[in-house]
């Protein structure tokens, strides 16, 4: 009986602070300030005419939240007329470096605490014009390096990019291979002046940030002519030692100069270069995009030209802002309870950890609170930093109070449990602290025992569950807040258990597999079977192509693998289940077939030629390995193809083998496959890459030839070797000269791998003689053999004959004939013709060029009425000859512009008469001479030509289909604009041919 009033003094107790709870929760739909927005580093132009800016600052939050700002830890006096505030944006009007600049921070306050935005920095932007004083002449020999020296002006910030000016604005030069701007310092580097060179430059400065140009006085640019003269390449721009962040772009900017224009190459020491770098088209400037921990490390650049190269090398480090890994979320814990919340951020230095609560520092590290009380409730935030930035996580930590309510989570009213199984009961009022809980079943009080014991989350645990256990359980709930209780009736259904567990099964891939089970359960609960693969349950949806289990009989799970492969093999595991209990029974799949990758690939004792392997044995797969096989791969293909090993068979009990016949200093990479009788395997993973060591060239260039040229030289030739014939580094090629007859060998060096020509160039070399060449490769091994010797010709002097006897015809408007009297010189190759306007300069003279054989050729596409100077003369591949005298000649006028009208088609039988209006030339067009008339199939473009003098002209009437009737003027500039009728040889009525005439006369 004093149980049953107790119950009922909890329940009163519960009921009568019900309201007062209620309440509270109401007064709990509020919650601290959220930021939407908050202030970023702003750049103000020192010569804004705005007049003022803002720093802009939002949050959510109920009750609407109040906002300050605090200007380097001071707190703003917004009372000011200087400073206005819109919602949380703060206006500063007429800002000024010396009181403005600094950090902003955006405080936020409602009941609910206070929140910190992150800091802003507010700077001035200014770029300062140059300096007035005019700029000193620079004299520059030609074939000399040059660098003109921007010095921009004071600035901030120092975001400027540079362009340099030529002579006047908006002219800007442009950057090839030979010209260079840093985008460091603003200076123009050129790698050898030419006399094109000369004229007035200005460095152009733009900030992007404030969107202001200046540019420099001029610097007069003087070339010196001089005797050309070669410099080896001399490294002038070096990118220096450089601190990215992780996910920047980068960009490394590396320039020479040098005669000739020195070559620049990139690359990563002892790596390959990142997959996002980019080389510009000069080759001066190498952007890593989206950069990545990966792609720190050494760069190097190398500059060269045949007189010599020049390297620099400098690293790139990548460091990273911090970045969160885990972050707090607004969290509510009841009261008495314990906090730990985990912030965690990643960075490069790894970020420190510090917090604030209400905008107060608060703690360092990691953040436990013991023992929560109503004093730690507010709005927290967890503040990253390193020396590349700070980020913040901001969360509300509500503290929570009420009595135990099952309101929201009531005890099931119906619990089912297995006969000779477990149950648990679970009971999870709503309540802080912690209440304290207690069972009991009908009237009697339940205590922990061997069958029954109540969990510390006030759940109770039943086991071997027998019909004794069925009933009316109570769970009762108490903290210092009130008590609660809620019921529910536990019911019992018999166990499920396997009757006919699957069997071992052991199949070669490509056969089927059956495995068996068959379950008992209670009938008034529904069964299903899952079946699970190493623990992985079998997604029979996706896997439907293998996997097929039987629906057809109840309580019958039996499972059909179709067309078995090696990743079947394994434990399946059979589950039947009600929504009460589950029974499982295993067996295991055996699967045989060709074995499994090898693994773990060592390379040792690279020579140049082998290199000796080891591997790990991958699994058989139920049947003895008979045999490997090793594959390699260079970068010459992409197929991987079998390699020449010894011994010649690798046994299936073997761990070793060398690989022999390689190429000296290639990379490669190895891979080695597992054969059994039931067939080969999946290859293993490949290799690490390595290069075998270097060796001599034993291959000569071939096709070594040449001859021809410009005076005085002579050329040589050969086809270049390719990649895989180099055998090691700093490859290149001698190639050895000398007249016919002779004995002492001339040799030279050509350092770049890919050129296949040298040219030899002496003032004092007789034209056209003969010489004896030979070509070998070299690299830092040692040399190849020579080629076979070839037999050239020095190149022949040019033509000093002129063409004479040159005349021209002139053809129409638009067309000449010229014609000339061959040279007697037997070198000559062709002859040049060339023709200018004579308003135009000769510099602009068009050309033409025709074989030998030829002793006219027509000049097209000349202007009407203009007078042309036209001269001829010889070449040959040492140049040109003197020009022919010149002919002057003045082309036809152009032929009428007017079409004639064609008035009337008429047919007279077997004939159609057309005629057409006379047509009147023009004062600048010559005059008609007469009428061509083409008579053709319509569709076609050939037919039959008619001229006359007159204004009509007779046809025949078609034989079969439409024909077209053309007719133009002609007059000796040519042949002016086309009319044209169509005719039929078709019978057509008087109405037919006014149509016809109506047509003829709106043309």
């Amino acid at each position: 009986m004093r149980f049953f009033i107790s119950h009922l003094v909890t329940l009163c107790f519960i009921f009568c602070v019900s309201d007062s709870t209620h309440f509270s929760e109401e007064g709990n739909k509020g919650y601290g300030p959220v930021f939407e927005e908050q202030p970023i580093d702003t750049i103000y132009p020192e010569e804004s005419s705005d007049g003022q800016v803002s720093m802009n600052c939002r949050a959510r939050a109920v009750p609407f939240p109040t906002y300050k700002w605090k200007l380097n830890n001071w707190d703003i006096d917004l009372t000011k007329d200087r400073y206005s505030m819109v919602g949380g944006r703060l206006i500063i009007s007429n800002p000024e470096k010396s009181r403005d600049a600094g950090k902003y921070v955006c405080i936020v306050s409602n009941i609910f605490g206070t929140v910190r935005s992150s800091e802003a920095t507010l700077s001035f932007g200014y770029l300062d014009p140059f300096p007035p004083e005019e700029h000193y002449e620079v004299k520059v020999r030609e074939g000399v390096g040059a660098v003109l020296l921007c010095e921009p002006p004071y600035h901030y910030p120092d975001d400027l990019s540079y362009r340099w000016l030529l002579n006047e604005f908006p002219v800007f030069i442009a950057l090839d291979r030979r010209r260079f701007v840093s985008q460091t310092n603003g200076n123009l580097y050129i790698a050898n002046v030419e006399a094109s060179d000369k004229g007035n430059y200005s460095c152009f400065v733009s900030s992007p940030s404030i969107t202001k140009s200046v540019f420099s006085k001029f610097i007069p640019l003087i070339p010196q002519a001089d005797r050309a003269k070669v410099y080896p390449a001399d490294i002038k721009v070096k990118f220096k030692d450089t601190y990215a962040l992780l996910g920047q772009n980068v960009t490394l900017e590396c320039f020479a100069l040098g005669n000739p224009v020195p070559e620049l190459r990139w690359s990563k020491y002892l790596e390959p270069m990142p997959a996002t770098a980019e080389i510009s088209m000069s080759g001066a400037v190498l952007k890593i995009f989206n950069i990545q921990y990966e792609d720190e490390g050494l760069y190097e650049c190398e500059a060269e030209n045949y007189k010599g190269k020049d390297k620099h090398q400098a690293r790139v480090y990548v460091q990273a802002s911090p970045e969160w890994v885990e972050h707090i979320n607004d969290t509510e814990k009841d009261i008495g309870s314990d906090l730990y919340w985990p912030c965690v951020a990643t960075g490069k230095p790894i970020p420190t950890i510090r917090w604030l609560k209400n905008g107060v520092s608060f703690r360092k590290g990691e953040l436990r609170i013991q023992s929560l009380t109503f004093e730690d409730a507010g709005m927290y935030q967890c503040i990253a930093e390193n020396t590349h930035g700070i980020i913040y996580a901001n969360a509300e930590l509500k503290i929570v109070a009420s009595p135990p309510t099952f309101e929201l989570n009531p005890m099931k009213k119906k619990i089912l449990a297995a006969k000779g199984g477990r149950v648990i009961i679970e009971c999870k009022p709503k309540a802080a602290p912690k209440p304290k809980f207690s069972w009991s079943k009908g009237t009697e009080l339940l205590v922990n025992g061997s069958r029954i014991r109540i969990w510390d989350d006030g759940s109770l645990e039943i086991i071997n569950v027998t019909k004794l256990d069925e009933g009316r359980y109570t769970c009762f709930a108490e903290n210092n807040r009130g008590k609660a209780n809620s019921t529910g009736v536990l019911e019992m259904t018999e166990a499920t258990r396997i009757t006919l567990a699957p069997l071992n099964v052991d199949v070669t891939v490509g056969e089927n597999a059956t495995m068996q089970c068959i379950a008992s359960h209670d009938p008034t609960l529904d069964l299903t079977f899952i079946w699970s693969l190493n623990g992985f349950v079998i997604d029979f949806e996706k896997e439907h192509e293998h996997y097929e289990r039987n629906v057809m009989i109840k309580s019958n799970g039996e499972l059909l693998i179709k067309n078995v492969q090696l990743r079947h093999a394994g434990r399946y595991t059979c589950t039947a289940q009600t929504i009460v209990d589950n029974s499982s029974a295993s067996a295991d799949l055996v699967v045989r077939g060709p074995p499994g990758p090898p693994g773990g690939i060592r390379i040792e004792e690279i020579r140049d030629t082998a290199v000796a392997l080891t591997w790990s044995r991958g699994t058989d797969n139920h049947s003895p390995i008979s045999k490997y096989t090793i594959q390699s791969k260079t970068f010459l293909s992409e197929e991987w193809k079998d390699a020449k090993t010894e011994p010649s068979d690798i046994e299936g009990n073997m761990e070793s083998a060398r690989v022999i016949d390689l190429i000296p200093w290639m990379e490669y990479e190895f891979r080695i496959i597992a054969t059994n009788t039931l067939g080969t395997g999946e290859p293993s993973m490949p290799s690490q890459r390595i290069r075998t060591e270097g060796a001599p060239p034993n291959v000569a260039p071939s096709d070594v030839g040449g001859g021809g040229g410009s005076n005085r030289e002579l050329t040589i030739t050969w086809m270049p070797l390719s990649r895989e014939y180099h055998y090691g580094n700093n490859f290149g090629y001698i190639v050895a000269f000398k007249p016919f007859g002779e004995k002492e060998w001339r040799r030279v060096t050509v350092t770049n791998p890919e050129i296949g020509r040298y040219v030899h160039k002496d003032e004092s070399m007789p034209p056209s003689t003969q010489y004896q060449v030979k070509v070998k490769a070299f690299n830092n091994k040692g040399d190849g053999p020579f080629s076979l010797t070839a037999v050239i010709y020095s190149a022949q002097d040019a033509p000093t004959e002129v063409p004479t006897d040159v005349s021209v015809k002139v053809l129409s408007s638009s067309e000449i004939s010229v014609s000339w009297h061959h040279v007697t010189e037997k070198s000559v190759e062709g002859y040049q013709i060339r023709y200018w306007a004579a308003h135009d300069k000769e510099a602009a003279a068009q050309r033409v060029q025709v074989s030998n054989q030829e002793y006219s050729t027509k000049l097209e596409n000349l202007k009407p009425n203009t007078r042309y100077h036209i001269d001829v003369s010889a070449f040959n591949s040492a140049g040109y000859g003197p020009p022919s005298r010149t002919v002057d000649i003045i082309t036809r006028k152009a032929p009428p512009s007017q079409r004639p009208r064609i008035i009337s088609s008429v047919r007279s039988g077997s004939r159609y008469i057309i005629t057409w209006d006379h047509v009147k030339a023009m004062s600048n067009e010559s005059a008609v001479e007469g009428y061509k008339v083409l008579y053709r199939p319509d569709g076609q473009h050939e037919g039959k030509l008619f001229s006359t003098g007159k204004h009509t002209i007779e046809v025949p009437v078609p034989s079969d289909g439409e024909y077209v009737v053309e007719v133009r003027a002609h007059s000796e500039g040519g042949d002016g604009e086309v009319a044209q009728i169509k005719i039929s040889g078709q019978t057509v009525d008087m109405f037919s041919y006014l149509i016809i005439f109506l047509e003829s006369t709106i043309q």
